[in-house]
């Protein structure tokens, strides 16, 4: 697979700095269902990195010690974890709200049959990955029979209560271009999601966030392999856009890979990129006594990618 890195330390991106610490978002580990073409973190069924049960203690630890409001899951499928159940009783347990980022496959697979009642019960917001609306596009970017399955998901999800209006059980959906193009408009495209999904499915949720996808792993990989990275590069230049600088989500988050080792954000952590601009790699551990507020944030070229166009997030689109 092509490293993206050192094109992407040769484009020049404008300084930011951090404010106040607010999301934890812990990478569980790479092992996965799936194994998506646009998945920046190269994960897949036979990825074997996973986070150990001392590491995993920190988490609650760290939680309190920093007074965080959000614990954001993800992998590869975090829900493979062994830990995942515990952690989120812990988290939730300390009043903290708990983000679990689902491929919605993962309901269905062997041993995790209790899963969508257990997230219900624990009041668990999800954040599910679902690229289109149409089984044609889903079943190219991320294998054949997803749709189906993923709609069987969503429909168990809304029994439940998720996306119901009232219900305070959050369900958000991830929409991914399928190549090298920036996202449509968010609200556009969030209209047509929910004119469709519930005109042919019954299907309801909150909110769909439209993401950019990113030039590193598996994408970037494939950019380069088509002679596309160039051109991938100058679209997001060309759209920045610097009023998003202020809504960047690694000013308020940072990300803690399966060791354990902090990065600015999940997109520097796939990377290999340490936290910050001192050089020195931190650990979670670090957190207990620590605080990052104010302090610089690491950048390189695929930056551009939140800054382009409308912005992108783990939470959708910035200017939304």
């Amino acid at each position: 697979m092509h490293d993206t890195l050192p094109l992407l330390k040769k484009i020049r991106f404008p300084a930011i700095n951090r404010t106040r610490l607010d999301t934890l978002q812990v990478n569980l580990g790479y092992k996965c269902n799936q194994s998506c073409v646009h998945c920046h973190v190269n994960a897949g069924p036979n990825r074997t990195e996973m986070m150990d049960a001392d590491t995993l203690a920190l988490i609650p630890q760290v939680l309190a010690a920093r007074s965080l409001g959000t614990l954001d899951l993800t992998g590869g499928a975090p829900e493979l974890h062994e830990g995942f159940k515990g952690l989120v009783r812990a988290a939730r347990a300390q009043g903290v709200r708990v983000i679990d980022r689902c491929n919605l496959t993962i309901l269905f697979e062997p041993g995790q049959e209790d899963l969508a009642e257990f997230l219900a019960g624990q009041r668990v917001d999800i954040v599910a990955s679902m690229p289109c609306y149409s089984a044609a596009n889903v079943d190219k970017q991320r294998g054949e029979g997803v749709f189906d399955i993923s709609i069987a998901a969503l429909q168990k999800l809304n029994q439940l209560g998720y996306g119901q209006s009232g219900s305070g059980l959050s369900l958000n959906l991830v929409y991914n271009p399928q190549g090298a193009s920036l996202p449509p408009d968010q609200q556009a495209l969030q209209a047509d999601y929910k004119r469709e999904l519930l005109a042919h499915f019954g299907i309801v949720f909150n909110e769909l966030y439209a993401v950019t996808n990113m030039p590193i792993q598996r994408f970037g990989s494939t950019l380069v392999s088509k002679g596309t990275f160039d051109s991938y590069m100058d679209l997001l230049k060309n759209n920045f856009q610097k009023q998003n600088l202020a809504g960047v989500m690694c000013r308020n988050m940072v990300s803690v890979d399966w060791q354990g080792w902090l990065s600015d954000c999940d997109f520097n952590q796939q990377l290999g990129v340490p936290l910050g601009t001192s050089g020195v790699q931190r650990h979670l551990r670090d957190l207990l006594k620590t605080s990052l507020d104010e302090q610089a944030i690491r950048v390189a070229g695929h930056c551009y990618g939140c800054t382009a166009g409308q912005g992108s997030s783990c939470g959708g689109a910035l200017e939304h």
